[in-house]
């Protein structure tokens, strides 16, 4: 019913599921009402580009990537895989990227011939050459762009949570079943092939639909009870044929943190019960008495998992503003485990200022037991539910407030020190109270040097105060996750940690003594673009190796949110190294051969500070 659904969901709003669908054909939805008349409603809403991964904007992006795009309805594949011109990638600038294109359930995939660039912008179209399958065309051509690193991704993807999970008993015979992956998955590789089911009967039929990181199973008919020893009792396979986006199988057998092949036992008693949402972000504000910042992200927590398949931006999560009408066009990130599902809603731009808007989220979302969302909802929360905005953009949540700092890609005290000609800073460079910034040219830098405040007086003494006040701060936070004193590379993190060594979720991680990365690190953020990882080392050293200690960022994770407040001195790597993050150093920051940085080198917070660049790139990350 999935497929049926997202080709005519407009007719099943208009009728609010009184009756049931009779068939779809033709450029018409044919539903029966509740008196037994046919309506006939005829769709001719546009498709829409609802995600893409890249997203819009990343960076360090492996080289060895597949480019996807998600629409908000099955398509006709012969108007987006055939025609060379449909689905394009080019970089850098207009040099088109040779490679091939296809089609699975409702993404595209564009899979270049050879590996990308290293740290280069690349822009992917899609063109209104795209149609749905009954000819209904995108309105205008969808366009994003993303940068590169300079490694390719050979790390192999594992599965983080399964539901039923492991040994489960009494699971509904009406159940789904669930798979959530650490990373983006490539969707022509998640299938009936891939993931199977095996029953008291045999191998069970069904159908796999994958949406973010979720791949879901939907048996045809319901499983069978535990009414004898012999029946009940199924077990779910996912093989080593599932990939990533960037080709690496998935990582089997796996035991830890679920296992690849689980098994659970299922009971007589379906699960009925519609989910209800039980919070909302922003929470509902008809008057305006709390406006929200214009970039900020609409959430909603639902009452237990849900199938991520039917959370469709636009579709049936809308966000429109109040007066007009007109609706926002974004992008659906989830966040799932046993109990719940957050969806986020990202809008593609910021918000209006002052303005009201309405957030809906449709009777056509589903949990895994096919149950559909009951509304319009009153208790324990609206929806649907209004916010406005003011005029301010917003941190996210537990981010530090860097002040006039952010905009500067280097903030030093006493000296800057450049040895290699291929330097770029992206962004402004300060320098508080010395005046030697030897080996960096007005070229290599694409924003302003002040010195000394000059050529304006008084923002190089702002930049070094919010940064003082931004270091203290840090510093000062409460005590995360104590870490090792060893390589954080090889670190299983915390007890909860759903990704394994090597692989940190969202937090704060709190040395007494030295943090060093000697094998690369990957945070990640769970489908979350908000997340915010803090490392505090107050009294010591941050050291990452000098050709893999790369530090990298998955799941929607974003530079800007990462934050390494290190109270003496940092050494950053070198040969080719990726770091992504925002280093506030008490005294100096020094980095090594070709390194390139995604945030800021804000050294001096509370003394001495020196920075020392060798053929470095630094890109501040946008606000």
């Amino acid at each position: 019913m999935e497929k049926i659904f997202r080709r005519c969901f407009v007719g099943l709003l208009l009728v609010g599921l009184a009756g049931f669908m009779a068939g779809c054909g033709g450029n018409g939805t044919s539903i029966w009402d509740g008196g037994g008349e046919e309506l006939i409603i005829t769709d001719t809403t546009p498709p829409t580009v609802i995600s893409t991964n890249p997203i819009n904007g990343a960076t360090n992006v492996p080289l060895n990537s597949k480019i996807t795009a998600t629409f908000s309805e099955v398509m006709d594949p012969a108007t987006i895989v055939s025609p060379a011109t449909t689905f394009t990638v080019t970089g850098p600038g207009s040099t088109p990227v040779s490679g091939t294109v296809s089609y699975s359930d409702t993404t595209a995939l564009f899979t270049p011939d050879s590996d990308l660039s290293d740290t280069t912008l690349y822009t992917a179209t899609i063109t209104t050459a795209a149609q749905d399958d009954i000819g209904n065309a995108l309105a205008s051509n969808y366009v994003w762009t993303f940068t590169t690193g300079v490694t390719t991704d050979e790390t192999l993807p594992w599965i983080t949570i399964t539901d039923p999970a492991d040994g489960d008993t009494n699971v509904a015979p009406n159940q789904k079943i669930t798979a959530i992956f650490s990373e983006v998955m490539d969707p022509t590789t998640i299938d009936t092939t891939t993931f199977t089911l095996i029953g008291p009967s045999g191998v069970v039929s069904g159908r796999v639909e994958y949406a973010g990181t979720t791949a879901v199973f939907t048996p045809i008919d319901s499983l069978e009870a535990d009414t004898n020893l012999a029946a009940g009792v199924y077990t779910a396979l996912i093989t080593v044929g599932a990939k990533d986006l960037a080709g690496n199988a998935l990582d089997v057998p796996q035991i830890s943190p679920v296992p690849d092949s689980w098994s659970f036992t299922v009971g007589t008693t379906p699960d009925n019960t519609a989910p209800t949402i039980t919070f909302t972000d922003p929470v509902d504000d008809t008057e305006g008495d709390t406006p929200v910042a214009i970039n900020h992200a609409v959430s909603a927590t639902f009452s237990e998992p849900m199938n991520p398949a039917t959370i469709i931006a636009g579709v049936t999560f809308i966000v429109n503003e109040f007066d007009t009408g007109d609706t926002v066009l974004g992008t659906i990130a989830f966040v799932t485990n046993a109990d719940t599902t957050i969806a986020t809603f990202t809008p593609d731009s910021d918000l209006l200022e002052n303005t009201h808007y309405i957030a809906t989220i449709t009777n056509m979302v589903e949990d895994l037991d096919g149950d559909t969302l009951v509304v319009p909802q009153i208790t324990p929360v609206p929806d649907p539910w209004n916010f406005w905005t003011g005029t301010d953009t917003e941190l996210a949540q537990g981010a530090i407030d860097l002040g006039s700092a952010g905009a500067f890609g280097i903030v030093a005290r006493d000296s800057i020190s450049n040895s290699g000609a291929a330097t770029m800073i992206n962004g402004d460079v300060a320098l508080r109270e010395g005046t030697d910034h030897t080996g960096l040219t007005p070229a290599m830098v694409n924003g302003t040097i002040y010195v000394n405040d000059v050529p304006v007086a008084g923002v190089a003494l702002q930049a070094q105060t919010d940064l003082t006040a931004a270091f203290i701060f840090g510093r000062d936070l409460p005590p995360g996750i104590d870490t090792p004193t060893s390589d954080l590379g090889l670190w299983a993190g915390p007890v909860d940690n759903p990704y394994g060594a090597g692989t940190l979720p969202p937090g704060t991680y709190t040395s007494g003594s030295s943090m060093e990365i000697d094998t690369p690190l990957t945070l990640n953020a769970g489908g979350n673009p908000k997340a915010v990882w803090v490392f505090q080392m107050p009294s010591s050293t941050l050291t990452t190796a000098t050709t893999t200690g790369n530090v990298l960022l998955a799941g929607g994770a974003q530079a800007k949110n990462v934050f390494w407040i290190v109270g003496s001195s940092a050494t950053i790597g070198g040969t080719g190294t990726t770091f992504n993050g925002n280093v506030l150093a008490s005294i100096d920051i020094s980095v090594g051969t070709d390194v390139t940085i995604n945030g800021r080198l804000l050294s001096g917070a509370s003394g001495a500070g020196a920075i020392t660049l060798l053929n470095n790139t630094v890109n501040v990350p946008a606000p």
